[in-house]
């Protein structure tokens, strides 16, 4: 079924039936998973010249995260050496050990213990970050794609609502610096980028994987340049955090946001304080320096050194193009006809539904004061008990009650600014 011919109304229907990964696909990739695993702890280094301790093996990318799309079989395996002692060591040393790797599933390869097809890295690049390759076997009906990434074990063993010491972020910092490669260490908090999307409600990674799907239909489509797809992961969360937060939600509303989202892509400066904030003053600095960066900035919640929203401006230019075209698709479309709209949309309706309250009651109010003046003077306005120069007095100041009320929710003193009786007031919603 076409995604651009799906109602809005079937949007979920269609997440289920074509995007999440059904039972038997699972299978195949937690057992191809558990097979290149086995392989790096109990026989990767266990000979040759290398003496290596695998401190641990995190399962990164879309597996990791819980958003993977049916039929696509790819996993990142994140694999922390202990000859690794800093983030130095990791971009100094990760070639060598890439390449014992290699050899080491080549040689498996030879005994047959499972089929193996590398994929050739870009000879441009003299220190690759992963070793990619094709796994098959004789227990797997379908091939799955692997990239394997040493890493500086940079975190140690996290627990349930870990939050990592400054110090490990200030000294990412001095070293990417140093080094002007900025999000060149990701790996190393990779999974910290796990646990900030696997703990999302199952309605928002479903939302996620739509927007992946929608991604690279238009991938495939325009080609490249195009942003990252992790950044139109963390444009989807933010438009759910700041818009919406609910577990239950109408899927082409958060669609549609987002597509608004990439449309206005110059504006786009978002960052979390998850895992970072601005209580270091090093940190802060660097902080403001990054968000002071042409737009769209959208920081990696687990490394403020990337800025996966940033590169190539072009490939947001053509993105958002797309996007446009796609606003008109009947994904966006109710079935009487109406467009569903998106929650920015709804929520300045929101806004301005309560700013018209706020003004109508105050405007009654107002109303009511002077009304009660005037019941007041023809009560007791008597020539024999008040007279006349007393009359002219008091016949036009406003009641007490009505100072009030314009004290307190109009203006207090013509110099200082107006106070806002209820929060929407003051929402940012270009943020």
């Amino acid at each position: 079924m076409d995604l651009r011919s799906t109602p809005a109304r079937f949007l979920d229907k269609f997440i289920e039936l074509y995007l999440l990964p059904n039972t038997h696909f699972r299978m195949q990739v937690k057992q191809a998973i558990h097979i290149i695993c086995e392989f790096l702890k109990e026989r990767c280094f266990r000979s040759g010249p290398y003496r290596v301790r695998i401190l641990k093996v995190v399962k990164g990318g879309s597996s990791g995260k819980g958003t993977a799309l049916r039929g696509r079989s790819d996993a990142d395996l994140v694999v922390f050496l202990s000859p690794f002692d800093s983030f130095q060591d990791q971009l100094h040393l990760r070639k060598e050990y890439i390449e014992e790797i290699r050899r080491q599933l080549e040689a498996c390869q030879r005994e047959k213990l499972f089929s193996v097809e590398f994929k050739v890295q870009n000879p441009l690049w003299n220190n690759p970050r992963a070793l990619s390759f094709v796994l098959s076997s004789s227990q797997l009906k379908e091939e799955v794609e692997f990239d394997v990434l040493p890493a500086f074990d940079a975190l140690g063993q996290l627990t349930t609502g870990y939050k990592p010491d400054p110090k490990v972020y200030v000294e990412l910092i001095q070293e990417c610096t140093r080094l002007k490669k900025e999000g060149e260490f990701s790996t190393c908090f990779t999974e910290l980028q796990r646990d900030f999307l696997r703990q999302r409600p199952t309605k928002l990674k479903s939302l996620i994987r739509l927007v992946k799907h929608w991604f690279q239909i238009c991938k495939e489509k325009i080609g490249k340049p195009l942003p990252q797809q992790y950044a139109l992961e963390l444009l989807t969360v933010y438009a759910w955090e700041k818009w919406n937060g609910e577990t239950e939600f109408e899927t082409a509303q958060g669609f549609q946001t987002v597509l608004e989202l990439v449309i206005n892509y110059k504006e786009l400066c978002i960052y979390w304080t998850v895992n970072y904030d601005f209580s270091n003053s090093e940190i802060k600095e660097y902080l403001k320096k990054q968000l002071e960066k042409s737009r769209p900035v959208i920081l990696d919640p687990a490394d403020p050194t990337g800025n996966v929203g940033g590169g190539d401006p072009e490939g947001w230019r053509r993105l958002a193009r797309e996007a446009e075209a796609w606003l008109g698709t009947q994904c966006f479309i109710k079935w009487d006809g109406s467009p569903v709209g998106s929650w920015i949309t709804l929520m300045k309706a929101t806004v301005r539904t309560r700013r018209l309250g706020l003004m109508r009651r105050i405007q009654d109010k107002v109303m009511l004061g002077h009304i009660s003046i005037l019941i007041s003077l023809s009560t007791t306005a008597h020539p024999r008990q008040c007279p006349l120069h007393r009359q002219k007095k008091t016949g036009h100041a406003p009641s007490f009650e009505c100072q009030c009320i314009l004290g307190e929710r109009l203006q207090s003193h013509p110099d200082q600014p107006p106070h806002s009786s209820f929060p929407g007031r003051t929402l940012d919603l270009g943020g």
